[in-house]
């Protein structure tokens, strides 16, 4: 990240490949891989946020990247980037659109750019997916909302 670069809290600020200017820098070469996601837990999913929010980039490509994501998010929106999130552990609500839904390990979420969602509420225990963003998300794609 560039000095002066922010991204907008509480998304980690690891969530784009991108410059101040909101231009995506070339795309790191991709390797193979095995990841357990199952072994993903506290800090190898990178420091917690303030509201215990922990995401760790795995892939980033052309066109997009590949993340897995823990914990809470406030309701918000990304402008320009859509998102795919599957759902690997934990039980919870989360916005999507303009309804309250469950989600449940195995579910696979869709959320195009503009769309509503977040706002987390665990059931049984965190949430933990993983998302993919197309196109990558800029530092300034995260809208926050009530």
């Amino acid at each position: 990240m560039q000095s002066g670069c922010r991204s907008p809290p509480p998304l980690p600020p690891d969530a784009a490949r991108t410059s101040c200017s909101g231009r995506r820098s070339a795309a790191e070469n991709i390797t193979a891989q095995i990841i357990h996601t199952g072994e993903m837990e506290g800090d190898a999913l990178g420091a917690a946020n303030n509201v215990g929010y922990r995401s760790k980039m795995f892939a980033s490509a052309d066109g997009a990247t590949i993340s897995i994501q823990v914990g809470n998010v406030p309701k918000h929106m990304h402008p320009n980037t859509n998102e795919i999130q599957y759902i690997l552990d934990g039980t919870g609500t989360i916005w999507l659109g303009d309804k309250e839904v469950t989600v449940k390990p195995g579910d696979l979420v869709i959320i195009p750019k503009g769309t509503p969602h977040g706002g987390t509420k665990p059931i049984s225990g965190q949430v933990k997916a993983i998302a993919i963003k197309t196109p990558p998300q800029a530092p300034d794609d995260t809208k926050l909302l009530d």
